[in-house]
Parts: structure tokens; sequence; C-alpha cells
């Protein structure tokens, strides 16, 4: 559920944000900016996400296992 918001901003960041952002997009892009400050991050999700990439766990393998053997000759 979206809640509305009044803020107050200095004339020249307003007109800002219409010129850069546009007028249709400043709350999105208020959003994504404070987003990450508030709301903590949902690491199992993220990790479940991850690990839903095939690709990406193959390549993860694939570096484990190349840098597991650098470590091993290492360590002689």
């Amino acid at each position: 559920m979206q809640k509305k918001l009044t803020i107050t901003v200095d004339e020249r960041v307003y007109e800002g944000l219409h010129k850069v952002i546009g007028r249709r997009y400043i709350s999105q892009f208020i959003e994504s900016l404070v987003r990450p400050h508030v709301i903590g991050a949902d690491l199992e999700e993220a990790y479940r996400a991850m690990a839903e990439d095939k690709t990406r766990e193959a390549e993860a393998l694939e570096w484990a296992e190349a840098t597991f053997g650098d470590a091993v000759s290492d360590a002689r």
C-alpha cells in the first residue's frame, strides 16, 4: 500500500527534480534513494534469489574450486 507524503524542499531542488528526473518520476526517484536507509534488507530472500540464479551459482562454484586449489598450494 502506498501513502502520500508532503515534504518541503528548496525551490532550486524542486525545479531540479522536475528538470532532471521529470514530474512523473519524482516519487519513485526519492523512494529509491530513501528505501535502503529505512527498510532493513531481507537477507534470507536475497540469498534465496541468488541461489535460484543457476548461472551465478555455477560461476561461484567454479571460482570457489579454483580458489581452493590456490589456497592448498600456498599452504605448502
